[in-house]
């Protein structure tokens, strides 16, 4: 396994500041932000550290030299939007952003790109399985033919008002996963796993990598920690931010050490990525470079 990190927690950096950082700090991967040039509105999201658009074969040279200036790879590109929102023009964007993705990878020889599903909050699941199979099987059949896999990550999506009641991604659990990979039978495309998002949701956050070993293709390490008081105030079914706070390993709910140790009896060999998403360290860029060294001190005795 490969010790890693999530490049949006400092979208001001380059890409080669990263590569810095990431070596100077003693991390051995990076998942790289390849967003559209531009602002978004959800946090953490329109970080560009890499503008796949504008790849060409100078472009594909320069990243290849850092990585091996820096003895740093990427480990995934990474682009989080939700291509099966309601407005189709504004997914059809997302959509062909997704193809530049997997187009950048197989340039690069990055083997992963990490991803949402998407989903309209305000339809069930069946209600639009329909248009899911439309936009996906066509994706992973052009992941197939260069040679790249998708890492779908298991977030909910259900922390802010417009993405109520029922979040804007699809890929919530193992039921709607084998319903996902039944309907598209492709060994290119499984999980970005993160385990906090099953703490949110009281589940076993061990068990989908034990069931599923051959679908990871890449994890996060992001923890979460569960006011067990304030939870069985407001009740399981309120606003998850009245109860449940992302936190960087070692400060939430999760047992790494078992977590690692179930993950490397699977057989998983790829990269393990921290992902900041804790407001205790988002007040200044010497903090959030903080989270990193000690999320990095505290994972690097579980991955050698």
């Amino acid at each position: 396994m490969q010790l890693g990190y999530v490049t949006a927690i400092i979208p001001e950096y380059s890409l080669e500041e990263h590569f810095a950082l990431a070596a100077e700090i003693g991390y051995e991967c990076v998942e790289v932000m390849c967003w559209p040039p531009g602002k978004a509105e959800r946090r953490y999201a329109g970080v560009t550290h890499l503008d796949v658009a504008a790849l060409d074969e100078a472009g594909v040279a320069h990243v290849r030299e850092l990585q091996q200036h820096y003895g740093v790879r990427i480990s995934a590109l990474g682009y989080y939007p939700n291509p099966l929102v309601a407005d189709r023009e504004e997914g059809q964007v997302y959509i062909d952003h997704l193809y530049q993705l997997l187009d950048a990878a197989s340039l690069l020889g990055v083997g992963s790109v990490t991803t949402f599903v998407g989903r309209d909050p305000l339809r069930t699941i069946d209600e639009q399985w329909d248009r899911f199979l439309e936009v996906w099987q066509p994706l992973v059949a052009h992941a197939e033919k260069r040679g790249v896999r998708i890492g779908v990550e298991n977030c909910p999506m259900r922390f802010t008002k417009d993405e109520w009641p029922g979040g804007k991604n699809l890929a919530v659990s193992p039921a709607v996963w084998e319903r996902m990979w039944r309907d598209i039978p492709s060994a290119n495309w499984g999980l970005n796993y993160d385990p906090s998002h099953l703490v949110l949701q009281h589940m076993d956050y061990t068990l989908p990598f034990r069931m599923y070993p051959d679908r990871m293709v890449h994890v996060h390490a992001k923890d979460a920690r569960i006011d067990v008081e304030a939870r069985d105030h407001h009740g399981v079914f309120s606003h998850p931010n009245l109860w449940h706070t992302p936190k960087i390993p070692g400060l939430g709910d999760v047992d790494w050490g078992q977590f690692i140790g179930h993950l490397r009896e699977t057989g998983y060999d790829g990269a393990v990525c921290v992902e900041v998403e804790d407001r205790t360290f988002e007040g200044s860029l010497e903090k959030r470079i903080a989270s990193l060294r000690q999320s990095y001190n505290y994972l690097r005795p579980f991955i050698s």
